[in-house]
C-alpha cells in the first residue's frame, strides 16, 4: 500500500498545502511530508482526520492505495483491469 502517495496528490489536486493540512489535523509539516514520503507511518487518528480534511473516506484513500503486490495472485489480473477505472471514477466523485 502506498498511502502517502494517494495522500499527497488528492493534496495536490485539491491545491491544499502541505502547512494548511498539517495545521487542520494538529501534526507537523515535517511529520506530513514523512507521511506522504512513506518514511512514517500515521496513526489510525491521523489518517481519519486527514481523510475527513480532504473530504474523501478513509476506505477510499486504502482502495486508492492498493498496489500490486498487496493482491493475492490469483485475484492479479482482475485488479489490474479494475484498480485504473475505479480510481478515475472515484477521483471525478470526490
Amino acid at each position: 500500500m502506498n498511502v502517502g502517495k494517494v495522500i499527497k496528490s488528492i493534496r495536490s489536486d485539491k491545491k491544499i498545502k502541505q502547512k494548511e493540512l498539517s495545521e487542520s489535523c494538529n501534526i507537523s509539516v515535517t511529520y506530513l511530508s514523512q507521511i506522504e514520503n512513506n518514511k512514517k507511518d500515521p496513526t489510525l487518528s491521523t489518517l481519519e482526520g486527514i481523510s475527513k480534511y480532504l473530504g474523501i473516506p478513509l476506505p477510499i484513500i486504502f482502495f486508492m492505495s492498493l498496489e500490486d503486490n498487496d493482491i493475492p495472485p490469483h485475484k492479479k489480473e482482475f485488479f489490474k483491469h479494475l484498480h485504473p477505472s475505479l480510481n478515475g471514477l472515484i477521483k471525478e466523485f470526490f
